[in-house]
């Protein structure tokens, strides 16, 4: 079985921990083909001030020539980025994406939108149903503003705030409310010829997928990826074979791979 990561941060993260040589040992020990690392780029920083600065490709791609380097022949590296805010600033979104390096760009929302106080979704003290609803009105009405956009391969992390509301507040929110903007988010990610991810959390939300799955199914859709959320070596694959044997489950036959931003199709 050809194993994938899709989504892992190293060092180059504001909150990551490790080098990619660290984290790649650790995909190989994991049994995986192919490891893509995915560091930040937010657009907006964790109060919601934008952040002007551009992204600097240099070190990634240093650290990624020097693990291809080390574990040729045993592992497939990409070079991705994890992006977000981009419906709020798209020519910056636009640019920073805009390099022949590029393997593999996830589109995610971590932050509220500005007219909202533009806070990242970490941060909120999810004490009642009332305010992570008012929240999660805020993100899916963010993400209709993400699909049709051309600067991600991705949609990142779907169901993201559920993983604080839920996991970590104890709350018991479903996103029942959420299903027609769900399917249109879904059939613009389709017909715009993107893809969707299955981010396993470090192995915590695999189960959790099932529903965006089968409304991504009806909605035409094909391309997905999986990714554990890795930000340290321990975490690389958690939940990556369950998060396929779902996608079988499912009805879908491929996971997804990238290189320079062309999708291509790898048999579960």
């Amino acid at each position: 079985m050809y194993l994938t990561d899709y989504h892992t941060h190293t060092r180059l993260s504001p909150d990551g921990e490790a080098p990619l040589t660290e984290m790649a040992r650790a995909a190989v020990q994991a049994g995986l083909s192919e490891l893509c690392v995915t560091d930040h780029y937010d657009l907006m920083q964790l109060d919601g001030t934008p952040f002007t600065e551009p992204y600097d490709w240099d070190p990634a791609v240093e650290q990624l020539r020097e693990a291809q380097a080390a574990f040729q022949g045993r592992l497939t590296l990409r070079l991705g980025l994890e992006l977000g805010s981009a419906p709020f600033f798209p020519d910056r979104a636009q640019a920073a994406v805009d390099r022949p390096e590029v393997d593999f760009v996830i589109g995610s929302l971590h932050n509220m939108t500005p007219e909202a106080g533009g806070g990242d979704f970490y941060y909120v003290d999810y004490k009642t149903p009332e305010i992570c609803y008012a929240c999660l009105d805020d993100y899916f009405g963010s993400m209709l503003r993400l699909a049709p956009m051309t600067c991600y391969d991705a949609m990142g992390h779907i169901i993201y705030p559920l993983r604080y509301m839920n996991l970590r507040s104890g709350q018991n929110v479903t996103l029942d409310r959420y299903q027609d903007q769900l399917r249109e988010i879904l059939r613009l990610v389709a017909q715009n010829g993107r893809s969707i991810e299955v981010n396993t959390y470090n192995g915590r939300t695999v189960a959790d997928w099932k529903p965006v799955l089968e409304l991504y199914r009806e909605a035409g859709g094909e391309l997905v990826t999986v990714g554990s959320d890795a930000h340290a070596p321990e975490n690389v694959a958690k939940g990556v074979r369950e998060a396929y044997a779902l996608l079988a489950d499912t009805g879908f036959r491929y996971v997804t791979v990238y290189e320079k931003r062309v999708p291509r199709p790898v048999r579960l």
